[in-house]
């Protein structure tokens, strides 16, 4: 038998599991072949192999008893002999989705036990094990692929050339990235791919559809891999790696791609496509796009500052630098010091630096890529034995971790669980065990600590000390700091050696420290060149304080100074924005992009791309923090355009209304769809959501509230749904409404979405949370208050079913257009004004919207000329904005022209004035306008000279309005 020829084997870490384990296992095979169960319980070598592996993995106890006969096969012939049958179970093709999961399940199952076997008995070498884990895990994403692509065929949404192979010319392909794409996986890997497709040339007959198509298919594709079910999973699948994964679809175009990588891909993407291979799919077509990508990864001029980024991953080396011993008990062999991934990026770096000269170190494998450096005269031949020596012996360990239970980890255990793994490694002696692993360790340590040994050199020319360093404040230095424009240069001096201590978690890695010393000078020159320089430092540095860690920001700055510049305005300026930033620090990423600066996406490009985005989702909660991230990034995105003068106020509460219209229309139908697993639809028409105010009338600002109406549609308040647990209509309604409100409104790390009124429902906060359409539309006919029928002006169906949109609009209509007498109706509408005068005085001339004639006195002027004319002029019913309502008042005579213009005109000042004011954050605190810096962004904003100019154009606003306001309903 192989057993009795090997020359390792693992010792039991608990040789009660061991033994147990082995009998459970005999118990498996006896029931299938009592002869071979016979001969491997005569075997001497055969038990102590077993209980070897067995005491100190239960994963694999667990594998051999689902697999008796493979495991006998393997023992009797080696795995050399059995390996190729361990991948049999993919073949024939699975012909259901049922039978492709266990067929995938069951393959990568018994790959597990062969190269473990192989593994622990040193039949096979490393690159012999990771070879058969990468063909595994190749086999398994090949077959799931040619499984839905003919699923695919069969429903006739793809037409394939050859039926029989399904992947061959298909279009669409995927890279293996990391350890997958070089051949070296790992033995409880995830496997990261890239999913691409050339529309051209996949065999679409839906081509219109075929962006959903791809993204539907490639879920189904990595579902198939991941999804746990009574076999387990075969690979869990990250597709991450893709061209920004945060807004693009799970499978994107190779164009799209293309241009990503030529014009935004970062020198880390250079570094990871270095590993990149064409693992499924379309193999011409993947290996052409690899092919343009060459110019990309391997440049050829020695690109020293770019791949000052790549150093900067392990930048605390040097802090380590002939420093303690390493402690081996809970050490991270991957990414702690002296790790695999030292090993990694001491090719990789070098690779990037001279593959583009020097074709022969563009090789994917990290120890043939330490062979090639040696052959190109970059590393000497000891280093690169000794380097391979210590990658050898981690891998083999972390394999040996992972095996345990099959988990991706590279964690050693604590010191009580040291032996156990010792064990597993073969050695007796725990400490003969750490001593290796901290020998192995130290090497690699020291031969990457030679890429780190010049420092940068952070000396900007002209601009005197900044010294942070020492007990007391360096005299040069705050001379500096008040050469730069700060006042307070003591408080400047204090907070920056604050930093440095690492007092708040943006600064507490070494590598974030050795980051921020980098970027220092620039960082202050860049806050001193603000319009108010200590008002912005103050907000950087509570940014910096709010802030989870600091090292990808400050990476980002070091590398994009133009981002600082905008992030020190924001902190001068825009405190709205820089509670955006601290909230989701990400939110920068996007600034990097081309579009980021482009004109601001219009409600058709909301919608794609929030579908898209949305159709990556995993499950309910995937789906709310996606649909977050998309609204803050926007949100944010808008809101520097404004800062930028890139937009006008009008232009981003056009955006803003159609973000509120997207998300709100996608989280209802998601938030319906997880509520119907449970209770089932309501017989009707569904949900009705109304937009009421600033959102009814698309005038949102970056911090409006939504006020909304959400209705329900059923025959009968009786009704029940039809689920497994049925609800009354208008219990149905009330829950599924406060979902939805739950889900706006729930505060994450991406922020919440919106706040939520729903007080304008019928009899507010006392009336039912989701009232039904038929109730609904009774009230407004029979009981509604004039103020509800003046709020109503400005109210639209926002998401529902056409029906109920109609019938809303129709009722909206009847009751709008009714006659009433004028008179009545003015001093109806001057007594509310009067009244809410009292409550709110409006003395401040900053009072945009109490003040008289400002937003709630140009409101009520529009909402008074729907509701006292449009008996007689139905075209006042269709718009919602008050410059719209004014215009069909002068096109009908009701107003004159100019008065009409004059009406506009104050609304969008004041609009266009509190949007500015909230940004600045002027709005709820208006001693603020007395900083130069806020009082330029509100004066730019409104394309004025100064301030002063801003406050006489709003008195003269508020004089013609409220001359409009007495011509036509009376009053002061």
């Amino acid at each position: 038998m192989f057993c009795d020829h090997i020359g390792e084997m693992p010792l039991p870490a608990d040789a009660e599991q061991g033994a147990t384990g082995l009998e459970r296992w005999l118990d498996a095979l006896g029931k299938i072949d009592a002869n071979r169960a016979a001969e491997a319980l005569a075997s001497e070598s055969v038990r102590a192999l077993l209980t070897g592996i067995f005491g100190c993995s239960p994963f694999l106890a667990g594998v051999a008893q689902q697999e008796p006969d493979y495991c006998f096969a393997l023992l009797a012939d080696g795995p050399d002999a059995a390996w190729p049958d361990a991948l049999s179970p993919l073949d024939p093709p699975p012909a259901s989705e049922a039978e492709a999961k266990r067929s995938l399940r069951r393959a990568r199952r018994r790959a597990a036990l062969a190269v473990a076997i192989a593994d622990v008995t040193g039949h096979w070498s490393l690159e012999q094990v990771t070879q058969a884990l990468s063909d595994t895990a190749d086999a398994c994403i090949e077959t799931a692929l040619a499984f839905v692509l003919t699923e695919a065929g069969n429903r006739r949404r793809v037409a394939l050339p050859d039926p029989d192979h399904p992947t061959r010319d298909c279009g669409i392909f995927a890279l293996g990235m990391g350890k997958l794409g070089a051949h070296e996986l790992n033995y409880s890997s995830d496997i990261d791919l890239i999913v691409l497709y050339d529309p051209d040339k996949v065999p679409t007959s839906r081509p219109d559809r075929l962006g959903q198509d791809m993204a539907r298919l490639t879920q189904q594709w990595v579902a198939l891999l991941q999804d746990r079910t009574a076999d387990g999973f075969a690979f869990r699948t990250d597709l991450r790696l893709r061209p920004d994964p945060a807004s693009t679809p799970p499978a994107i175009t190779v164009r799209a791609a293309e241009i990503y990588y030529e014009s935004t891909g970062q020198n880390w993407e250079r570094a990871a496509m270095i590993k990149a291979r064409v693992v499924a799919g379309d193999r011409v077509e993947g290996e052409a796009f690899l092919e343009f990508l060459t110019p990309f990864v391997w440049r050829r001029s020695l690109d020293f500052w770019a791949i000052r980024d790549i150093h900067s991953i392990k930048r605390q080396i040097n802090a380590h630098r002939g420093g303690s011993a390493i402690a081996v008990a809970g050490h991270d062999i991957k990414v702690g010091r002296g790790g695999i991934r030292e090993i990694e990026f001491f090719a990789q770096t070098q690779q990037l630096i001279w593959g583009g000269r020097q074709p022969a170190l563009r090789v994917k494998p990290t120890c043939k890529a330490l062979d090639a450096l040696v052959g190109a005269g970059q590393v000497t031949p000891d280093a690169a034995r000794e380097l391979q020596a210590c990658y050898t012996y981690l891998r083999r360990l972390e394999h040996r971790l992972q095996m345990v239970a099959d988990q991706q980890t590279q964690k050693l255990p604590d010191a009580a669980g040291l032996d156990a793994i010792a064990r597993f490694m073969g050695e007796a002696e725990t400490a003969a065990f750490v001593a290796q692993v901290r020998a192995t360790l130290e090497t690699v340590e020291g031969h990457y600590a030679l890429l780190f040994e010049d420092e940068p050199d952070l000396a900007v020319e002209g601009l005197g000390n900044l010294v942070f360093t020492g007990s007391d404040p360096d005299p040069g230095t705050l001379e500096t700091l008040a050469g730069l424009g700060f006042r307070n240069v003591e408080r400047v001096d204090t907070a920056v050696r604050g930093w440095h201590h690492g007092r708040m978690a943006a600064t507490r890695s070494n590598r974030s420290r050795q980051l921020l010393t980098e970027l220092m000078p620039t960082l202050l020159q860049t806050i001193g060149n603000t319009a108010d320089p200590d008002e912005a430092f103050g907000n950087f540095d509570r940014f910096l304080h709010g802030l989870p860690a600091g090292v990808q920001l400050f990476s980002l700055f070091q590398t994009h100074p133009d981002l600082l510049s905008l992030v020190a305005e924001i902190c001068g300026s825009a405190p709205l924005l820089g509670q955006h930033m601290q909230r989701r620090p990400a939110v920068l990423d996007a600034v990097l992009t081309p579009e980021f600066f482009a004109a601001l996406p219009d409600s058709a490009a909301q919608g794609k791309a929030l579908e898209a985005l949305l159709a990556e989702a995993r499950d309910m909660q995937d789906t709310l923090d996606l649909a977050r991230r998309y609204a803050s990034d926007l949100t944010f995105q808008v809101g520097v355009h404004l800062l930028r003068r890139e937009t006008a106020p009008d232009g981003a509460a056009t955006v803003l209304s159609a973000l509120a219209d997207h998300t709100v229309t996608a989280m209802l139908s998601a938030v319906h769809t997880a509520f119907a697993e449970r209770h089932g639809y309501l017989p009707g028409d569904g949900m009705l959501v109304l937009a009421y105010g600033k959102w009814g009338s698309g005038q949102l600002n970056p911090s409006s509230d939504l006020d909304a109406i959400v209705l329900y549609d059923a025959p009968s308040v009786l009704e029940q749904s039809d689920g497994v647990k049925p609800l009354a209509a208008a219990t149905y309604g009330a829950r599924l409404t406060q979902r939805l409100v739950t889900a706006l409104t729930a505060e994450t790390e991406s922020g919440r979405l919106f706040e939520v009124d729903l007080r304008l429902r019928p009899d507010g906060d006392k009336g039912p949370l989701s009232p039904s359409l038929e109730g609904f539309e009774t009230y407004l006919r029979n009981d509604a208050w004039t103020w509800e029928h003046l709020a109503l002006v400005r109210a639209r169906a926002v998401c529902g079913s056409a029906a109920l949109r109609g019938r809303f609009e129709a009722v909206r209509r009847e009751v709008l257009a009714r006659p009433r007498e004028t008179a009545d109706l003015a001093g109806q509408v001057d007594h509310m004004r009067n009244r809410m005068a009292a409550t709110f005085k409006g003395q401040s001339p900053w009072d945009v919207k109490h003040r008289r004639g400002g937003l709630v006195d140009t409101g009520f002027l529009a909402q008074f000329l729907v509701l006292a004319h449009a008996a007689a002029v139905p075209d006042l019913l269709d718009p919602r904005d008050t410059a719209g309502i004014a215009a069909a008042a002068a096109r009908a005579g009701i107003v004159p022209p100019d008065c009409a213009e004059a009406l506009a005109d104050a609304e969008a000042f004041w609009l266009g004035l509190q949007t500015l004011m909230r940004l600045t954050g002027a709005d709820g605190a208006p001693e603020r306008l007395e900083r130069p810096a806020v009082q330029a962004v509100i004066a730019q904003g409104l394309g004025l000279p100064d301030l002063a100019r801003v406050e006489a154009d709003a008195n003269h606003h508020a004089e013609a309005v409220m001359r409009l306001y007495r011509s036509l309903i009376g009053g002061e």
